[in-house]
């Protein structure tokens, strides 16, 4: 179970095995992770939201930095603690694995709509022939963008979450072994839209990748910050729509920097081919290194 949302990954399914029940694809829930007992301590026995002066609530400042009708600060941590725990090992396996295999492995995140299929659909056009990749889809339902990726000539599967709202290292370790993954290549995996839940999960990728479009807003790192304080790369996209919107690409910038210092930006767009090249050469940057 997720706890920032409550979601649960018991509808999982990777392309293939849809209409198996008993595939060992499925979801099945996380077993609690061996670790010693749990100790923690501070937590407030009451919680309620805080409120400013002109009546708005803010449920965000408890210990457990979220709240859920009817269940403690202190169980939503144990909660977090126990599926975070087992994830987290997984994901080190997973990178383990790519490590070994020289591979460099992308998290594509971002809100729906922000036009990252499209931005990997002629990532992928432009790298055919001169870098081996591979693509992990992941999207509650249907096979739409890993068709549109099996277009490219790429290798793609498709892995829907059903009531997820992200993937987990879980799904990614069972999806990876599935794919012609070529050594010394690249292997993108394209979250889920959504700028909460993935932040929180590691996937055994090297960077996570954020692309934000200029038709969502300026303000969204500050309203966002876990997720572009998670990325390595901010990728700023739809960018030849700047004309027609009122869009502050500086302030922008900004506000990603106050939550993530250290956080590169590209300024892209995948319809006119503005920042492709910057874009190209970071990926020949990152496999290299």
């Amino acid at each position: 179970m997720c706890t920032t949302c409550g979601c649960a990954d018991g509808n999982r399914y990777i392309e293939g095995d849809e209409h198996n029940p008993h595939s060992a694809f499925r979801g099945a829930p996380f077993a609690p992770a061996s670790r010693p007992a749990l100790s923690i301590t501070g937590i407030t026995s009451d919680f309620s939201p805080q409120k400013s002066a002109q009546g708005d609530l803010h449920y965000g400042h408890g210990e457990a930095g979220t709240h859920a009708p009817g269940i403690s600060q202190r169980k939503m941590l144990e909660v977090e603690i126990d599926v975070l725990d087992k994830n987290n090992q997984l994901a080190a396996r997973n990178r383990a694995r790519f490590a070994a295999r020289e591979l460099l492995v992308l998290n594509l995140v971002s809100s729906p709509g922000s036009g990252k299929t499209t931005l990997l659909t002629e990532t992928l056009t432009r790298l055919k022939g001169r870098v081996p990749c591979a693509v992990i889809e992941g999207d509650q339902q249907t096979v739409n963008d890993a068709a549109r990726i099996r277009a490219t000539g790429t290798p793609a599967i498709q892995v829907n979450t059903g009531k997820g709202c992200h993937l987990d290292a879980q799904m990614i370790a069972d999806a990876a072994p599935r794919m012609p993954l070529e050594d010394n290549g690249i292997l993108f995996i394209e979250n889920v839209g959504n700028l909460v839940c993935p932040a929180s999960f590691d996937l055994g990728e090297r960077h996570k990748v954020a692309v934000l479009s200029v038709t969502e807003g300026e303000d969204k790192p500050l309203k966002y910050p876990q997720m572009f304080a998670a990325a390595s790369l901010l990728l700023l996209n739809k960018i030849d729509l700047l004309p027609y919107l009122q869009f502050d690409v500086e302030r922008c910038l900004a506000y990603a920097r106050q939550v993530n210092p250290t956080i590169e930006a590209i300024l892209i767009s995948a319809t006119s081919g503005e920042g492709m090249d910057q874009w190209l050469s970071w990926l020949e940057t990152q496999r290299c290194a």
